[in-house]
């Protein structure tokens, strides 16, 4: 599960006084326990990249706004942040290999993007950025 990977490298990242690690993995424990109290049990590998997801998505929206601001103090922090939160995700596809799976399990012209996002988004959970998958859905209907 990847809640006790994050809590073995935090401890790793406490013994070895790593500020910025010790910070976002923090962060993202206590993401991981909140939803695991909400929901009531342990969650599931899905539930939990879904979570890891949702921390990439807002480093990114935070990366994007230090570099529109300039700040290359913060432009810094957000990618080694960013950097620390993918090695938690599994390994991420390319764009032609999205269109393989996708165009294998029934994307096809013509679709609805709300059913082809519907059948991608499970398909691909945690081996792509949402961006891109919609990107390739918009491409292949």
């Amino acid at each position: 599960m990847l809640k006790t990977e994050v809590f073995e490298q935090l401890k790793k990242a406490m013994k070895e006084k790593d500020v910025l690690a010790k910070g976002v993995l923090t962060l993202v424990k206590s993401a991981l326990d909140s939803a695991e109290k909400e929901k009531g049990e342990t969650l599931s590998y899905d539930e939990e990249l879904a979570i890891i997801n949702r921390e990439v998505k807002q480093t990114n929206q935070a990366l994007e706004g230090a570099q529109s601001a300039g700040r290359s103090d913060l432009i810094e922090k957000e990618e080694a942040k960013l950097t620390l939160l993918k090695s938690f995700l599994p390994k991420q596809l390319s764009e032609e290999e999205i269109v393989e799976k996708l165009t294998a399990a029934g994307v096809t012209k013509g679709m609805n993007m709300g059913d082809a996002m519907k059948i991608a988004k499970p398909l691909l959970n945690g081996q792509a950025e949402g961006a891109a998958i919609s990107k390739v859905v918009k491409s292949l209907i």
